[in-house]
């Protein structure tokens, strides 16, 4: 069975949003799609630990404010160079307008 947390409000991410959660000593990206859907990945970029929540976010997507790294948010698949890694996901839902996660 999983255990959830709350990670935030869903009105706390901008559409099209990143918002960093840390919590046990790990940090996590939470994401807003523009269809209000939220993920969550793990929160630093594989290619040089940079926090993911200081990227853009567009189309399923976060680019690394580093050096341009892409990963899709919903697999966390590495779709541009530098990152070459992909990132962990966790299972996100929605419950009364919060954010919930399972970590």
């Amino acid at each position: 069975m999983s255990e959830w947390t709350a990670a935030c409000m869903l009105d706390d991410i901008e559409v099209e949003g990143v918002r960093r959660f840390d919590v046990g000593g790990r940090t996590f990206a939470v994401y807003r799609s523009a269809e209000d859907e939220v993920f969550c990945t793990d929160g630093l970029c594989t290619h040089e630990a940079v926090h993911l929540s200081e990227g853009l976010v567009m189309d399923y997507e976060i680019e690394c404010p580093k050096h341009s790294g892409v990963f899709d948010i919903r697999t966390g698949e590495a779709k541009r160079l530098p990152a070459c890694v992909n990132l962990r996901t966790y299972p996100a839902k929605l419950e009364g307008g919060r954010v919930l996660i399972s970590v």
